[in-house]
């Protein structure tokens, strides 16, 4: 199958099927652009709000022409290969409606040109499809919640939102489409680049990663006393605050869980200074409730932008039993802000390393971050663990 960007498929009808009681003439083609012009009534006989078709119908950039067994037929694809498709990408079934147009077959046939090629599993076509869904989906949410849902106030008395919505939408779409395209070309740029650096092809997927949760403490109890819109606010200000700090230090956010963000960094020094620096702005701001954060250091799978295993585990225990405003690591942890000349072992052995540069005239080491020991406790499901409390080794935030 041969995969173009002109809606016709190799051996595939690009028509759909006539409908009974409508003529040849109530759709016209232009081949070369693959859009389709219906009838009007066909809208007005739907049932559906004609202000939502028009929007859909500029987002989608095309009318509504198929049906799901056309648009498979149309894209050379088997039924059961696209509604794997479909629902990956997250979109419910839809029974024989006539709902999809060319942008929906012209993808079709573009996941499935890439496993006929061989560049992708069928496998893995579907974990792109369900991976790019997931993302976007709430990317949409967030837009219309918190972004359009603002702007499309009325204006001036008298005026309904829906008269703002249409035109509104208009001069945002091509602006917004090229803001996310160069986003994500810069994520996917960084995301390489983090690949090919990685030592051989199994750390490629199961990568050393230091892993660090953060919790606020006291959320659901804040849960009953908060209005809505005051504890949207309070979770909107601590998932802006958390992921602004974990980004400018070199950090990746994994997600984020209302009342706890997970993040993960290729270093330890990294991770570690991300814990301080939320720990110090949040006690600074007097609307927010403490905080507390866990970090484990290990073998971490990475699937879909999410990360698993023992390690992500690991820093999830540590930070259910971390102090307030205080940061716990593993053991694996602090023995990397050893290796690394992050931390001293011991205060006793920076005294010592301490005592002998000045022997010799020379500057002693420069820590950045201590280290305490704390009581081995028994962690559910990981055994018992020997945690450390993680502190800055001078006043400076």
């Amino acid at each position: 199958m041969t995969v173009d960007d002109t809606g016709s498929g190799t051996g595939a009808d690009p028509a759909p099927d006539a409908e009974p009681g409508r003529t040849a003439g109530s759709v016209t083609h232009r081949s070369n652009e693959g859009a389709v012009r219906v009838d009007a009534h066909e809208d007005q006989d739907s049932g559906e709000d004609p202000l939502a078709l028009r929007l859909e119908q500029l987002i989608l950039g095309a009318e509504r022409r198929y049906t799901p067994f056309q648009a498979a037929r149309s894209a050379g694809v088997s039924m059961e290969l696209a509604s794997r498709f479909w629902r990956a990408m997250g979109f419910a079934d839809i029974g024989q409606a006539k709902a999809l147009t060319e942008a929906d077959v012209l993808a079709l046939r573009r996941l499935a040109g890439l496993v006929e090629a061989g560049l992708l599993s069928e496998a893995m076509a579907v974990q792109v499809a369900r991976s790019t869904g997931q993302t976007t989906a709430r990317l949409a949410e967030w837009q219309i919640d918190s972004f359009l849902a603002g702007l499309t106030e009325p204006p001036e008395p008298g005026m309904t939102r829906t008269e703002v919505t249409y035109p509104l939408m208009e001069l945002l779409l091509p602006e917004l489409e090229e803001f996310l395209v160069y986003v994500w070309r810069r994520q996917l740029a960084a995301a390489t680049g983090r690949v090919v650096q990685a030592g051989d092809d199994e750390e490629m997927v199961d990568r050393r990663l230091a892993v660090g949760f953060a919790d606020l403490v006291g959320f659901t109890r804040l849960t009953r006393r908060m209005e809505e819109e005051e504890l949207g606010e309070l979770v909107e200000a601590f998932e802006t605050t958390a992921a602004d700090l974990v980004a400018a230090h070199g950090g990746r956010l994994i997600k984020t869980l209302g009342d706890e963000v997970l993040y993960a960094a290729d270093d330890a020094g990294v991770a570690a200074e991300i814990a301080l620096r939320l720990i110090e702005t949040m006690a600074n701001d007097e609307t927010m409730p403490e905080l507390r954060v866990g970090i484990a250091f290990g073998t971490v799978t990475t699937r879909m932008g999410d990360v698993f295993g023992t390690t992500v585990n690991l820093a999830s225990r540590l930070t259910s039993i971390a102090p307030r405003d205080a940061v716990l690591v593993d053991g694996a942890f602090a023995e990397e802000l050893v290796r690394t000349g992050d931390a001293p072992a011991s205060e006793a052995e920076a005294a010592e390393a301490a005592a002998a540069a000045e022997k010799e005239g020379e500057e002693p080491p420069s820590y950045r971050f201590a280290l305490q020991p704390m009581w081995q406790r028994p962690v559910r499901g990981l055994g018992v663990v020997e945690p450390w409390l993680l502190a800055r080794r001078d006043t400076e935030a």
